[in-house]
């Protein structure tokens, strides 16, 4: 079993892809929690959708966070916390293989998490302590100096930093590299990766910690749908309601919606601007 932390942020049709790609590229028994984080567009929708896949038991938790319930801080790292501490109540959470933390514009690729599976059993058998991260290369990640032979396919390159628009981690993470400081965030539209290479930084005593695996596990797709990340931070001294509007990615909502998911996924498979990306 594996949880998968999801974050939502507007960009109904590209969340819909991207669920659609955990639930066919996926082959391992998952839990999906999803935290919508101060949507503002097509809210009945999000709603609407959401609902069928609770109805039909495809997603574990579902959350509608406000600007109150993230305290006005980065949403994505208050949802990253809030995940964190349920899963530190979690029972069974030693069970856990691993734990996935993904962004809504990441297209998982088939057989994703039989290669994160491989790579995490390759680190824990060869007790490789410092290595609290794997993801995909390039993947943002820097210093890439080791390098591990996971398989005859499979290469992990190890580092440090990395987008944690696709992270996996151990079932410890919360444990072992531990929880962001919102006070440092109030105000903030990123950070959240900054703040935890701080903090993993730390946790190693300096030692690289992110390995990434030389497999497409998942295609970034902001540049097609928009980053409301990158939109909010660029637009920081306008007004609210002007920047609501910005996040909104109507044009490239109503693009991607008309697309079926095969002619999708075969459309961004082809696309060598967005597989060069990360």
């Amino acid at each position: 079993m594996m949880k998968i932390f999801l974050t939502v942020r507007n960009r109904l049709s590209i969340t819909k892809k991207c669920i659609k790609a955990i639930q066919k590229h996926s082959t391992l028994p998952y839990q999906l929690y999803v935290y919508n984080n101060q949507t503002n567009y097509k809210i009945d929708e999000h709603f609407n959708y959401f609902c069928d896949l609770y109805k039909n038991g495809l997603i574990t938790q579902l959350t509608f966070n406000t600007d109150a319930s993230t305290f006005n801080a980065f949403s994505k790292a208050t949802a990253c916390n809030i995940f964190g501490e349920q899963h530190q109540q979690d029972p069974e959470k030693d069970k856990i293989m691993f734990m996935v933390m993904l962004d809504n514009d990441i297209i998982l690729t088939p057989g994703w998490d039989k290669k994160l599976l491989e790579a995490w059993k390759y680190v824990i058998k060869n007790k490789i302590e410092n290595i609290k991260v794997i993801g995909q290369l390039p993947g943002g990640i820097k210093n890439r100096k080791q390098k591990f032979q996971i398989n005859e396919e499979l290469i992990g390159r190890v580092g440090k930093l990395g987008g944690s628009g696709l992270w996996s981690v151990r079932s410890n993470f919360f444990d072992d590299v531990g929880f962001l400081d919102l006070k440092l965030l109030v105000g903030h539209s990123k950070k959240h990766d900054q703040l935890y290479w701080r903090a993993l930084d730390q946790s190693t005593g300096g030692q690289p910690y992110i390995m990434g695996l030389n497999t497409k596990l998942g295609i970034h797709c902001g540049r097609m749908s928009g980053s409301v990340c990158n939109k909010l931070t660029q637009n920081k001294g306008k007004s609210k309601d002007h920047k609501l509007e910005l996040v909104k990615f109507k044009d490239a909502d109503e693009k991607i919606g008309k697309m079926e998911f095969n002619e999708f996924y075969k459309k961004i498979i082809k696309d060598t601007f967005l597989n060069s990306d990360w």
